[in-house]
């Protein structure tokens, strides 16, 4: 199974290589800029061989280049001789530039994402916000959010599902995913499934290893996993209450 994009590139040179390749081995190829200096393309095709990355851009502070592979991203300077891994941020602005960066890969990535493609539970009016909610139906916390679905719903928050079995392809959480959206009715055999009641199993053309695959691009490691429209996540459970709040000031038009 492919590692996720959340796995995180380890300080030690041999883990960090490691770790890269298995985050790479999961993501789409992209081509480069031709104005990146031959000495980090050296050093990218030394330490991850045969893997273009997404992005290689100037960083934000002069002297480096930021290299992206979807939203895992890190540092080089323009020699090719420091590596830098973690979060930039502009002391002057407050702003965590990195963090900005991946949120406007990830909004890049939701925008392929199709609303059939989903399992949807809909306020009765329009809708004040739209969540995107990566889950697991074995998972505790994402069983209390959707115990709570109604209440989301009343508050305006249309919540569309996207499945993220944690134990991988293959597992019977994966299996459980795809007897749900093979259902007549997805949204009942969710609500049962997520209640405990094991599915009938099914089997019919499904998203769900598309969209365990666009989890790992986008970071996701646990469930739920909360995607907001500008790309921004909250990884775990916000009770219908926070989740309005949150959306209200943070992402309030």
């Amino acid at each position: 199974m492919c590692a996720t994009p959340s796995m995180r590139i380890a300080a030690m040179p041999k883990k960090l290589f490691i770790a890269a390749l298995l985050i790479i081995a999961c993501l789409p190829f992209a081509t480069a800029e031709d104005a990146v200096p031959e000495a980090v393309r050296k050093v990218l095709a030394a330490i991850i061989p045969g893997q273009t990355p997404d992005a290689i851009r100037a960083a934000p502070t002069g002297g480096f280049y930021e290299v992206s592979y979807g939203t895992e991203m890190f540092y080089i300077s323009q020699d090719g001789r420091y590596l830098l891994q973690g979060d930039l941020l502009d002391l002057k602005t407050q702003v965590n530039l990195t963090e900005k960066k991946r949120s406007e890969q990830r909004r890049e990535l939701m925008q392929g994402v199709k609303k059939e493609d989903t399992i949807v539970f809909m306020p009765a009016g329009k809708p004040r916000h739209t969540v995107y909610v990566f889950t697991d139906i074995d998972c505790g916390y994402c069983r209390q959010m959707h115990k709570e679905i109604k209440r989301y719903n009343d508050l305006g928050i249309e919540i569309r599902y996207l499945a993220y079995p944690r134990t991988g392809i293959d597992t019977p959480s994966y299996y459980k995913a795809v007897s749900v959206w093979c259902a007549e009715d997805r949204k009942t055999a969710m609500t049962e499934a997520k209640a405990g009641r094991q599915p009938p199993e099914r089997s019919c053309d499904n998203p769900v290893e598309a969209e365990f695959s666009l989890g790992a691009k986008l970071g996701v490691s646990g469930t739920p996993t909360l995607v907001f429209s500008d790309g921004s996540i909250v990884p775990g459970y916000l009770n219908p209450t926070q989740l309005a709040q949150y959306l209200e000031t943070q992402l309030s038009n």
